[in-house]
């Protein structure tokens, strides 16, 4: 067909050289997609780049501790995503022998990998004849065939995922998955694409009728909940602090952080400063507290806005299990936290 003869003479022209893109070995393929997800390829190629180094095999991912895993994850966020990866791992080199599943239907099944990542490593390792459909494919082919199907409902997959298979070359359906991906995220990008030097300005049916900027729909809107979090920095005579993992479900799930105080909305120095004396370090006595910054740090998730403050807190004595620095700087903090002990506690 026309189209995916055009896509993929675009895609051989245009492609970026990425290093999952040279190999069929499944174990970096997995690795790409699954840190791909929700992160564009400019930020993901460093980890990518560090934990192929750091774990060259699944075996190498398998045998590393959680809190290894999670510090080289450190700032790419959606830290499930590195949990479930290190969990899959240890079922693929201890259950598995250290083999991927060689198809869909079974890659299907292991931990944290969906319907997306399974088609990726399937078609990229294996060349099985499946569509991969994430939002670059939303996108192209919306626009291409003018399709108002709203994404969010759960048939748009279906439906996208079938019109994919129709115009897929089944003799090379690796090529033509990366081309309509690549022609999504380089030049069928969601706001301002130039259509001009599109290779389709000719047959694109949403160009001639100018809905570009319309197309795909996406009806539903994220609900984002405001949090306020106070971080209490402690400091005693040995410059020792204090920290706890999050064991809680939620965000940040096994990361570390300073001893938090929630509020329901953002609060000044007397209240925090009374909270903090009343309830926090009993058995030492508090000399002094400061406000490291007036502003709060704005840190965005998907469903939450923090509200972030890191209060100082210098007692006497020493604290009772308190950590020293070199210690702190080793163990995987959330991505705020990790950059204000590098700027604020050199």
């Amino acid at each position: 067909m026309n189209f995916s003869n055009l896509l993929i003479k675009w895609y051989l022209q245009n492609k970026r050289d990425l290093p999952w893109r040279n190999t069929t070995d499944p174990y970096p393929i997995w690795l790409s997609e699954i840190m791909l997800q929700q992160t564009r390829v400019a930020q993901g190629m460093p980890y990518f780049l560090s934990f192929t180094t750091a774990f060259p095999t699944v075996f190498d991912l398998a045998t590393a501790s959680e809190e290894q895993v999670l510090k080289l994850w450190q700032g790419l966020g959606y830290y499930s995503r590195a949990r479930n990866l290190h969990k899959t791992a240890q079922y693929i080199a201890s259950d598995l022998n250290g083999i991927f599943p060689d198809n869909y239907n079974e890659l299907l099944k292991l931990k944290g990998v969906g319907e997306y990542t399974a088609a990726a490593i399937a078609s990229f390792s294996y060349n099985e004849v499946v569509p991969v459909v994430d939002g670059n494919v939303f996108r192209v082919l919306s626009r291409y065939f003018d399709i108002e199907t709203d994404i969010t409902q759960a048939s748009a997959k279906k439906e996208f995922a079938a019109l994919a298979f129709e115009l897929m070359p089944k003799d090379n359906p690796a090529i033509f998955n990366q081309a309509i991906m690549e022609f999504g995220a380089l030049q069928c990008v969601p706001k301002s694409p130039n259509c001009t030097i599109c290779v389709f300005n000719e047959s694109c049916a949403a160009l001639q009728k100018k809905k570009v900027d319309q197309l795909p729909v996406k009806s539903k809107k994220i609900k984002v909940r405001n949090r306020y979090f106070n971080y209490i920095v402690a400091s005693d005579e040995s410059e020792n602090t204090i920290i706890h993992k999050r064991i809680a479900k939620g965000i940040w799930h096994n990361l570390y952080e300073f001893p938090l105080l929630e509020t329901d909305q953002e609060e000044g120095f007397n209240f925090v400063a009374e909270q903090i004396q009343n309830e926090y370090f009993k058995e030492n006595i508090i000399s002094s507290i400061s406000e490291t910054h007036e502003k709060s740090i704005l840190h965005k998730l998907s469903h939450q806005h923090l509200h972030i403050k890191f209060w100082k807190v210098n007692v006497e004595g020493l604290i009772k299990d308190g950590i020293n620095q070199e210690t702190l700087k080793t163990l995987p903090f959330p991505i705020v936290i990790h950059n204000f002990i590098e700027k604020e506690l050199n």
